[in-house]
C-alpha cells in the first residue's frame, strides 16, 4: 500500500526531529527509510526502534502495514502527508563544508589538499579576500557569494590542517567558531549584557577598552596588520592614535572636492613617481614603517612618565 505518513529529516543533523517528527516515529507503525535518512534512521534504532532500510518510496509501498517513512527533506513522496521533522537551521550547510573538506583531507581524498599547509595556504587566503573585496565595490551580489564562498573555504582548510597538528598547536574548525561566538558576545554588552543602549561612537570607543583589557597589549600598533597595502595600514593606525590620544601625522592640505577628485590626484602621484622609478607603495609603507616606530616609543614615553 502507499506510504501513510512521510517524515523530513535532515541528512545532516542525524536524530534531529520535530516534536510532530517524534510523533510520527514513535506511533507504533512500521518505520523504514530511504539512504539519504540514513543518520536519522540509526540514531532511531540506537534508541530501539525498528527502521527498514529502503532503496526507493516504490520499495517502502510494498512493506505491509501504514508505513512511515524517513525521507531526505525535498524528496517528494506522492500521496503521503508529508511532516516536518527536522526544520534546519540557518547554518545548516556548514556542516556539509566541514563534511567535504574533511573528505578532501582524509586518506583516498585529494593528494594536493592532503600535502597542503598553513605556510602553503596562506597566500590563496590573501588572494581569495581580494577578490572578494572587488566583488565589494563591484556591487556583484552574485560575484560576492561566489567569493565570499572562496573566502570560507579558506578558513575551514586552515582549521582542518590545524586539526592534524601536534599538541599545542592543535585547533579545530569548532575552536574558531567558539572563539569567534565568544568575542562577539563580549565585545557587544550592549546587546548581551546589561551595558544599555549605546550610540555608535560609544560602542567604538567601548570596543578599544574592551580589546584592550582583552589583548594586553603594550604597545599601540600591536595587532594591526603589516602586510594589508601601505595606505590601508597607514589608516588603521592614524585612527588608532587617534582614538588612544596619540599624535597623528599633520594632514597636508586636501583640496579636492570629492573622493572621486582625491582617487585622479592619487593616480597622478603615482605616475609622476613611476617617472623617475620610484615605487609608490615601497616610500608609502616606509613612511608608515617609521610613523609606527614612533607611536611605540610616544606610549613607552607616556608609560614611564
Amino acid at each position: 500500500m502507499p506510504v501513510a505518513l512521510a517524515v523530513a529529516v535532515s541528512p545532516r543533523l542525524a536524530g534531529l526531529l520535530s516534536p510532530a517528527g517524534w510523533r510520527a516515529v514513535s506511533s507504533g507503525r512500521p518505520l523504514a527509510a530511504l539512504p539519504g535518512a540514513a543518520g536519522t534512521a540509526e540514531a532511531l534504532r540506537a534508541e530501539g526502534l525498528a527502521v527498514a532500510e529502503v532503496p526507493d518510496v516504490a520499495t517502502a509501498g510494498d512493506l505491509a502495514g501504514d508505513v512511515v517513512l524517513l525521507v531526505p527533506a525535498g524528496e517528494p513522496v506522492p500521496g503521503a502527508e508529508v511532516v516536518a521533522g527536522a526544520p534546519e537551521p540557518p547554518g545548516a550547510r556548514l556542516l556539509d563544508v566541514v563534511a567535504v573538506m574533511d573528505r578532501l583531507r582524509s586518506p583516498g581524498g585529494c593528494p594536493w589538499d592532503a600535502e597542503q599547509t598553513h605556510a602553503s595556504l596562506r597566500g590563496y587566503l590573501l588572494e581569495e579576500a581580494h577578490e572578494a573585496y572587488d566583488a565589494i565595490v563591484d556591487d556583484d551580489p552574485v560575484g560576492m557569494r561566489e567569493e565570499l564562498g572562496d573566502v570560507l573555504l579558506q578558513v575551514v582548510f586552515h582549521a582542518r590542517v590545524a586539526a592534524e597538528a601536534g599538541a599545542g598547536r592543535r585547533f579545530d574548525v569548532d575552536d574558531v567558531a567558539g572563539d569567534l561566538v565568544d568575542k562577539l558576545v563580549r565585545r557587544h554588552p550592549h546587546v548581551f549584557g546589561n551595558a544599555g543602549p549605546r550610540d555608535v561612537a560609544q560602542v567604538e570607543a567601548g570596543w578599544e577598552e574592551i580589546k584592550k583589557a582583552e589583548k594586553q597589549r603594550r604597545s599601540p600598533t600591536e595587532g594591526v596588520s603589516r602586510s594589508q597595502p601601505a595606505a590601508s595600514w597607514g589608516a588603521a593606525l592614524v585612527r588608532r592614535a587617534g582614538r588612544v590620544g596619540l599624535p597623528t601625522p599633520a594632514p597636508a592640505e586636501l583640496s579636492a572636492a570629492s573622493p572621486e577628485e582625491l582617487g585622479e590626484r592619487l593616480l597622478a602621484v603615482v605616475a609622476a613617481a613611476e617617472s623617475r622609478g620610484w615605487d609608490v607603495e615601497d616610500a608609502l609603507r616606509e613612511a608608515v614603517r617609521r610613523y609606527a616606530g614612533e607611536l611605540d616609543a610616544e606610549a613607552a614615553d607616556r608609560a614611564r612618565g
